[in-house]
């Protein structure tokens, strides 16, 4: 029986492509997915990072949408890809001692403590982070047809893609840092990261108006500002570093 690769549509028979080399049966991204994404993703590394990065930045939410449907051979785990990029920022932060929190001491959160914590903890912060951007997008995007770890890989490919944007935008940081204008570079690179996650869901979710998938980005990305800010509180005061 002959087959079309989902990759480079090239026909052929048997089991991978004779093309590109993808497997002939690209398996539903589910849970068993993810769970094999987490086992073996993190420790295989090949050439598909700058593969990955080009594709966020210039057709973001087609590839990401390709990859879901099983056009995947050329990309870099996107699990994978996000421990990458956030631990190099991370390492960044810390080596620059970067500080985008102001020093007060009238407030019972000690914002040194605390600034050294995200910067050493960056990469499962951010790994942390992509379950509440999933559930919003979960919520406001259910009638789409994915399911939710679907939508988590779209996430995880975002949080990729704005990993990279701060690590391109990093140099403003170290410039500005220890000055009251690094709160407005903060502002910049946060407009950036909306810039960034509305154009991909635009294009991801093509069957919609641009319009309607613009307001209904605005709304989940609200979901996960509310659900995001609720569960960090709850954890300052059950870690002591602030007061009920």
């Amino acid at each position: 029986m002959e087959i079309t690769c989902k990759n480079c549509y090239q026909i052929y028979k048997g089991h991978y492509c004779n093309n590109c080399g993808q497997p002939a049966e690209t398996h539903k991204i589910n849970w068993h997915f993810l769970w094999h994404d987490i086992q073996h993703g993190l420790l295989h590394f090949d050439e598909g990072i700058p593969y990955s990065l080009k594709q966020l930045f210039t057709r973001p939410g087609n590839s990401v949408r390709e990859f879901i449907e099983g056009k995947r051979i050329k990309h870099f785990k996107p699990l994978s890809l996000v421990v990458v990029l956030a631990t190099l920022y991370g390492v960044l932060y810390h080596y620059f001692k970067i500080n985008l929190l102001p020093a007060k001491t009238d407030v019972n959160l000690n914002y040194v403590e605390f600034n050294e914590w995200m910067s050493t903890h960056f990469s499962w912060i951010t790994i942390a982070t992509i379950p509440f951007f999933t559930l919003g997008t979960y919520i406001c995007f259910r009638k789409q047809g994915y399911n939710f770890v679907e939508y988590f890989v779209l996430n995880t490919f975002k949080a990729s893609q704005k990993l990279f944007s701060h690590i391109l935008l990093f140099p403003l940081l170290i410039y500005y840092n220890g000055t009251p204008e690094i709160q407005k570079v903060t502002s910049f690179i946060y407009a950036v990261d909306i810039v960034l996650i509305f154009w991909t869901n635009i294009q991801f979710f093509n069957k919609m108006s641009k319009v309607k998938a613009f307001f209904l980005s605005v709304l989940s990305h609200i979901i996960f500002l509310i659900c995001f800010v609720l569960v960090m509180a709850i954890i300052l005061v059950l870690s002591g570093k602030l007061s009920q």
